[in-house]
């Protein structure tokens, strides 16, 4: 009973009803990056009774992020706790009867086909085009529909891409993975934008699960709410040769091991992953003696005398905050690390 009740306005609409609403709490998805986009939709599927949702992300919550990522508070930057575990806690509250996979990591060629295991569809919540083409691969090579979305400033686009049915992100954009493009960081975003677009993903993938697909875009929408622009590229025939969806090469995936050092772009961050794990109690001790520490359950802050920040994750990795110089990095890393 309390299960019609709960979704009782949203079975009502009869593209959904009874039998779409079963078919929702029986899918399994996958959502990279739970910052602003990844935090509007996950809001969107839980409260809609998606039955299984695992949360993937590297970062933590900072004061910045309030503006626009709508799982998070000031108690949770005070905490600092990593995205997924507050936003974990959240939706939790929302609705006990989906199941949240919580999972603090980097995305990269070496984990990607663990995260979307047994999963139905991935949600892009990212902010960077290298981790958009490697989820855009998995999921053509794994036959999984792959809802791109993002937005900067008060422009936005998405698109849903189904392998074997529609072409895919890398037949619209080019650039691979050097694709760096504008960021939230250095040219701003208003939070009406993310959540239309974030609106956008979430409807279109519960069409495609309640299996209404003769509703849907296919296409690429592209708008601006401040410019009143607003443009639907309609999908044709795939780009001739595309690595991705016409001849199966999948670059992203063949990239290697994971990236050691990585630009976090417009955010004057360097990460850099040389270990597999870090006991955080241990690196307290030790970092304690020549640098200003604070350490959580799930991550340890450094403040550096030289004026940079060292956050250090059980999984490995280190953020090397005030800093977009790789150079610098590596040696601040290597000072307090070693290599």
């Amino acid at each position: 009973m309390d299960y019609f009740k709960r979704y009782s306005r949203q079975m009502l609409f009869s593209p959904i009803g009874e039998v779409g609403q079963k078919k929702f709490s029986q899918s399994r998805a996958l959502i990279v990056g739970m910052g602003a986009l990844g935090t509007a939709i996950a809001n969107h599927l839980v409260r809609a009774g998606f039955g299984y949702i695992r949360i993937v992300d590297r970062d933590y919550v900072e004061k910045s992020n309030l503006q626009r990522q709508m799982l998070f508070d000031e108690e949770d930057v005070a905490a600092a706790l990593p995205k997924t575990v507050a936003a974990k806690n959240k939706l939790t509250k929302m609705n006990s009867a989906v199941e949240i996979e919580a999972i603090t990591a980097d995305v990269n060629p070496s984990n990607i086909t663990e995260f979307i295991d047994s999963m139905d569809f991935v949600m892009d919540g990212t902010d960077n085009f290298s981790t958009r083409f490697l989820l855009n691969d998995a999921c053509f090579k794994n036959k999984i529909p792959f809802v791109y979305g993002g937005a900067v400033s008060s422009r936005g686009m998405t698109a849903l891409f189904i392998p074997d049915e529609t072409p895919c992100l890398r037949c619209f954009i080019q650039g691979g993975e050097g694709t760096t493009g504008e960021t939230c960081d250095t040219i701003g975003v208003i939070s009406p934008i993310v959540d239309i677009i974030a609106s956008y993903q979430v409807t279109e993938i519960m069409k495609y699960i309640a299996g209404d697909h003769e509703k849907l875009h296919r296409s690429l929408m592209t708008m601006d709410i401040w410019q009143n622009h607003s443009y639907a590229m309609k999908f044709a025939s795939p780009k001739k040769g595309c690595p991705t969806c016409q001849t199966n090469e999948y670059p992203s995936l063949k990239t290697g091991v994971m990236q050691d050092i990585t630009s976090l772009c417009g955010r004057e961050t360097i990460q850099i992953q040389l270990e597999s794990h870090f006991d955080l109690k241990e690196w307290a001790e030790k970092l304690e003696k020549t640098t200003k520490v604070k350490k959580t359950p799930f991550l340890l802050k450094a403040q550096l005398e030289e004026g940079e920040r060292l956050v250090l994750f059980p999984d490995g990795r280190v953020l090397v905050q005030g800093t977009e110089d790789s150079g610098r990095a590596k040696a601040l890393y290597a000072r307090y690390i070693g290599m």
